[in-house]
């Protein structure tokens, strides 16, 4: 009997891109934790931790195997989150325009006790943003609820000319090192449905 497969996350995104593999998750789960980051944490280790406390707090039989993802945006050693408002997305887009920044996602899948783990980085660079194109962009509302105030797969990518990474990592998971975790936890990405 294949494993049942649990999305931890209500992320649309992220749903999509299992879709990418020719994957639908049998459950989604959202986990509920305390994402604020510790004094002095360094984004990497950062996003290492929520992938891990996201995939420890959903419930899950010994037949699921669970994947959660967490997307975390570094400008240098300073964790840029989710606004909480336009002017901190202002804030935010102002200090990445016209610079690279880094984008980690970590990947945790669990099954039964077992985790395995990945953190994929992508650099990317924002073009200069103009003010008129800082405006439409906050007025678009896109920004809302995103890591850094922007997500590469809406309008904001018309403004990055360049990447060195993973672009699924960029938009929340990135595939090909995901399906390699999901395969190490029983999960056939290849196999055709019964």
């Amino acid at each position: 009997m294949r494993p049942r497969l649990i999305l931890g996350s209500a992320s649309p995104r992220r749903k999509e891109l299992l879709a990418q593999l020719g994957l639908i998750p049998d459950a989604i789960r959202a986990p509920d934790i305390d994402e604020t980051p510790q004094k002095g944490e360094l984004p990497r280790p950062y996003c290492a931790r929520m992938a891990r406390e996201k995939v420890a707090a959903i419930p899950a039989g010994p037949d699921e195997v669970v994947v959660c993802a967490d997307t975390t945006v570094a400008l240098g050693r300073r964790i840029l989150g989710k606004p909480e408002n336009a002017g901190e997305a202002a804030e935010f887009l102002l200090k990445l325009s016209g610079r690279r920044h880094r984008v980690i996602t970590s990947v945790a899948v669990r099954r039964g006790e077992r985790i395995w783990e990945r953190a994929v980085e992508t650099v990317v660079k924002v073009k200069p943003l103009s003010d008129t194109e800082l405006n439409a962009y906050l007025a678009s509302g896109e920004w809302q609820g995103k890591a850094g105030a922007y997500g590469i797969q809406g309008r904001f990518g018309a403004f990055i000319p360049w990447l060195q990474g993973s672009f699924t990592g960029v938009v929340g998971l990135p595939v090909a090192e995901t399906a390699h975790l999901l395969e190490a936890a029983g999960i056939d990405i290849h196999g055709v449905e019964a």
